[in-house]
């Protein structure tokens, strides 16, 4: 009876779209406005979903609780209020894309989480863009 639990967190950060090995004009080309040296902010909304069996004496599939602490310790306090292109360091010489976020976030939690657990993550960089990295 495999069940998936949904953790939705959010975050706020900004970021530059850029490839150094290109020109500045295609850079533009390929990121315009998103490209923007002085940088650009989201809104992130972060869904964790892991799949599993329900544990026979709690009834979870995970403790949300310690979900929650999980993400709040890997990710949010990492990343909110921060700017990928400068402060995060997974990020120094890999494009902070939305795809390449949600990579990253996979990454920190799949170090964190048993492999028990099939772990998916989706992240909302706006209502319109939407990410899901189910894994390697």
């Amino acid at each position: 009876m495999r069940t998936a639990v949904i953790r939705k967190e959010h975050f706020n950060a900004a970021h530059r779209l850029h490839n150094s090995s290109w020109s500045d004009e295609k850079n533009h080309q390929v990121f315009g406005k998103c490209n923007n040296p002085n940088f650009h902010g989201h809104n992130y909304e972060l869904y964790v979903k892991l799949i599993g069996e329900p544990d026979r004496e709690t009834g979870y599939v995970y403790d949300m609780k310690k979900l929650s602490d999980l993400i709040r310790e890997e990710i949010i306090q990492k990343f909110d209020h921060k700017n990928f292109n400068r402060d995060v360091p997974e990020f120094q010489e890999l494009n902070p894309t939305a795809e390449n976020i949600a990579m990253v976030i996979w990454q920190k939690l799949r170090a964190r989480i048993d492999l028990k657990y099939d772990l998916k993550i989706t992240l909302y960089e706006t209502e319109r863009n939407i990410v899901e990295y189910p894994g390697a």
